[in-house]
Parts: C-alpha cells; structure tokens; sequence
C-alpha cells in the first residue's frame, strides 16, 4: 500500500511540508529506542462535514502516554485539531485515517529527551481488518508486562511484540493474534481490543493488563445506552473459546466480528449478536447520521 505521493503533505512543529522533503534524525531515541508516542485518529465524511471522531480524547490520550514515559509534549489540543482539519483539506481528504506522532531528539542516553517533534499524517484507509468476519488464534506472544511498559500508553517500540504476533498468525493462516497477558489471562489482539458475548451479556478483559482503548470506552457507552450489561473481567483462554461470539475494536478496524478462534467457529450468527447491533450503532455514531439507533 502506498501511503503518500509526491502532492502529499504533512505537519511538521508547525509548518505544513511536503512529505517528500522530510528528513528523519538518525541520531533521534525514537529510532533507535522505539521512544516516540503515537496515536490514531478517524476522520468521517459525515452530513455534517468532514468529522474526527473523537479528536480532542485522542490528543489528550496523547499528552497523557507522552506525560506516562517523560517525552515533553507542549502543544494545546485546540491548535492540533485545527492543524488536523487543515492537513485533511491540503489532501483533499474526507474520510482518512490521521497518525499523530511524537518523536523525541538525539539523544544515546537511556535518558529522556529534553527535546520533542510533532508530526500529523493523513492518508485514506479502510478499515484496518477488512468488512468481513475474521478468523483468529491465540498467539504464543503476550502483551508487554505492565511493570515494563505503561500499558495506557501508546508507545511506538511495544509494538514490535503486536508485529510479531501478527505475522506468526497470518503464516499459520489466521487474520489476527490474540494475545494473552504475562499471567496467562486473554488480553487483547494485536492492536484492538476484544469483548466476548455469552448468554447476552459482553465481557472484557479489565484494565490493567490491556490497553484503554477509545473504541473500547464507546463500546462501553453504547452498550449501557442499550441496556447491555457488560462486565470487565480476568477472561480466560477456555471462557474465549466457549464464547457465543466476539468481536474486535479499535480506531483503525471499528468494530468487526470474529467468525471462529483457532478453527472453532462460534455458535451465534453474528447477524443476531449483540455485537451486531452494536457495530450498526458505531457506524451511526462515527457518521452522525440522524436516525440513530442510540445517541450517547
């Protein structure tokens, strides 16, 4: 997939450039240590307009995983929603899929950087999983500990472990990895969050082990608005597999189903889940559509 061209532009601390004419620093802790903080953001060509979704909590999820690991990050939020809106517009982009990044200065101490960068970048992408139920496995990779890694923090080199889950599972001809935590309790997949239904109810795995993701917390509106009950939990790899159906979130895939994990298909059609019901609510939600089926 390509992601820019050569009329692309980006936001770089504070000027818009041509992403052709950006240089990395090749002395910079976010290439060599993985020290950066990254986030991700939709943007909906909604009636209404060109809309992201969520924008201001991405950000602030952003200061916060910045603030979690020591990365100095000086910018309002109000001025990169504006800068956003004006990076989709230069691209001539409706809908897309926005990265902010924060990248850190040179620096070969295993010391935080007094310096930062902000860089925003835009390109269209679909979801990330497809449109179609997906099948999984559980992954013989874990989740970075908890004591090692801020696990509310979107940090750029604990994904080398998400990397790796995923390309073990597509070789064994899966879509995506669940991975367990470091003490054997199912997480979350590669970079989405996981709920379980049984018997009308959902379940998720707790905060904790797993990260907090944005979708996540919509999800969990949206199922209160339904008079859903949801529970947050220790889930294990047995209660996963004995599941009626479940489902995947996140800002890059949205809500999609899973058809079967580790060959075993779940026995509920996904039509009549309440997973179902609740990624048709999503859709309404991220479009602002007028006939929702929920508003929240």
């Amino acid at each position: 997939m390509k992601y820019f061209g050569k009329n692309t532009w980006v936001y770089l601390d504070g000027e818009f450039v041509k992403a052709d004419n950006t240089r990395i620093d090749v002395f910079g802790q976010s290439l060599h240590y993985g020290y950066a903080a990254i986030e991700g953001i939709r943007a909906y060509n909604t009636h209404n307009g060109i809309r992201l979704f969520k924008g201001e909590q991405h950000y602030e999820r952003l200061r916060l995983s910045c603030d979690r690991v020591g990365i100095p990050f000086p910018w309002e939020t109000d001025l990169l929603i504006e800068k956003t809106y004006q990076l989709l517009e230069k691209n001539n982009l409706r809908s897309a899929y926005v990265r902010p990044m924060v990248l850190t200065g040179h620096n070969m101490y295993l010391t935080p950087s007094e310096d930062s960068s902000i860089v925003i970048l835009a390109w269209e992408w679909g979801p990330f999983l497809g449109t179609d139920l997906i099948h999984v496995t559980c992954s013989p990779y874990q989740r970075p500990n908890p004591h090692a890694i801020p696990p509310d923090a979107k940090i750029a080199g604990q994904y080398v472990a998400s990397i790796l889950a995923t390309t073990e599972a597509t070789k064994r001809g899966y879509d995506e990895a669940i991975l367990m935590d470091s003490e054997g309790h199912v997480a979350q997949a590669s970079s989405n969050n996981l709920f379980i239904e049984k018997d009308g109810r959902l379940y998720t795995p707790a905060l904790g082990h797993v990260f907090p993701g944005i979708t996540r917390q919509t999800v969990l509106e949206i199922a209160k608005a339904l008079n859903v009950d949801v529970i947050e939990k220790q889930i294990s790899p047995e209660e996963l597999k004995n599941a009626d159906s479940a489902f995947l979130t996140g800002t890059a895939t949205g809500i999609v189903g899973i058809a079967a994990i580790d060959g075993t298909h779940f026995p509920e059609e996904w039509a009549d889940t309440v997973g179902a019901t609740i990624q048709r609510a999503y859709k309404n939600l991220t479009l602002e559509k007028e006939n929702y089926e929920v508003i929240i």
